[in-house]
C-alpha cells in the first residue's frame, strides 16, 4: 500500500517529500486517506529539516493531520483538477530545491554504490550530509566525516579485522587501506605511492576541517562557519573516497 507506515520507500527527503505530496492529493481528491500517524511523522519530519521547511507551503505548518488539511482544502477550490493543480504548484519549490541539491556532478554514481553496499547505515549517512549542505554545512561536514567512518568500519567488519572503535576516520582509513592494499608502503611505484599518500592525506584533512567547522565541537566568541561551497567540497571528497574503497572492497572478495 502507498501509505502504510513502511519507510522503505523512505530513502531520502525527496522520497519523504513525494509520498506526503501523494497523500495530500489523495486527501484532496476523495480518495484512499494516508494514516493519520504517518501524515503526522513525514510532516514533523519535512518541517524539522532545516534546507527544506524554508521552502514547503505555509498550509503543511497549519495542517496537523489529514482531517485539518481536508478541511483547508475542500472550501477553497470546488473540483479536484483546482485541487491538484493547487498542490503541485505550492509544492514544486520545496521538490525543485532538493531535486537542484541531487544533481551535482557524481552524485547519482556514488550514491549508487553506496545504497548498494549497505542503505540501512552507509546510504543514510550520505544522505545525510547530502541533505545539509546547503542548509547546514557545519552539520554535512560532520556527517561526511561520520560517513567515512561508517564504510572504513564496515569493511574493516567485514574482514574480520579489530579496530578501536573510538578511533579517528585517518587511523580507520589507515587500516582499511591496509587491508585493502592501498597503504603508500605496499606498493612500489612511485606514482600509486603518491596517489594512495594523497588519499590519506584528504582524509586526515577531512578529519582536521570537521574538528575546526564542524559541528561536533564547541567554538570561541568568533567561530569560524562554513559556508555551502566548502559542505560541498568535502561532502564530495569523503563520497568518493568511501566509493572507492567500497569498489575496492567489492573486487576483493570477488577475486577471493
Amino acid at each position: 500500500m502507498m501509505w502504510d507506515d513502511d519507510t522503505q520507500d523512505e530513502r531520502s527527503l525527496a522520497d519523504k517529500l513525494e509520498k506526503f505530496q501523494r497523500g495530500l492529493l489523495n486527501i484532496a481528491t476523495g480518495k484512499e486517506r494516508p494514516h493519520s500517524e504517518t501524515f503526522k511523522r513525514l510532516r514533523h519530519e519535512l518541517l524539522a529539516a532545516p534546507e527544506l521547511s524554508t521552502h514547503l507551503p505555509d498550509y503543511i505548518r497549519k495542517a496537523r493531520d489529514p482531517d485539518q488539511f481536508w478541511e483547508f482544502i475542500q472550501p477553497k477550490f470546488a473540483t479536484y483538477q483546482e485541487r491538484r493543480q493547487f498542490i503541485r504548484n505550492s509544492m514544486r519549490p520545496a521538490l525543485d530545491h532538493l531535486e537542484g541539491n541531487e544533481r551535482s556532478p557524481g552524485v547519482e554514481p556514488i550514491t549508487q554504490s553506496l545504497k548498494t553496499f549497505d542503505p540501512e547505515n552507509v546510504g543514510a549517512a550520505w544522505q545525510k550530509a547530502l541533505d545539509r549542505r546547503n542548509a547546514d554545512p557545519a552539520g554535512a561536514i560532520t556527517a561526511a566525516r561520520s560517513l567515512l567512518e561508517t564504510v572504513c568500519k564496515h569493511i574493516l567488519d567485514d574482514a574480520g579485522a579489530p579496530y578501536n572503535n573510538k578511533a579517528d576516520a585517518g587511523a580507520l582509513w589507515a587500516q582499511a587501506a591496509a587491508v585493502l592494499n592501498l597503504a603508500p608502503h605496499q606498493h612500489q611505484e612511485e606514482v600509486f605511492r603518491t596517489i594512495l599518500g594523497n588519499c590519506q592525506s584528504v582524509v586526515n584533512g577531512l578529519g582536521a576541517i570537521r574538528n575546526k567547522v564542524g559541528d561536533a565541537h564547541g567554538q570561541g566568541r568568533r567561530p569560524v562557519k562554513p559556508k555551502p561551497r566548502h559542505a560541498e567540497l568535502a561532502v564530495n571528497l569523503a563520497g568518493t573516497m568511501a566509493s572507492f574503497l567500497i569498489h575496492t572492497w567489492k573486487d576483493k572478495t570477488d577475486e577471493s
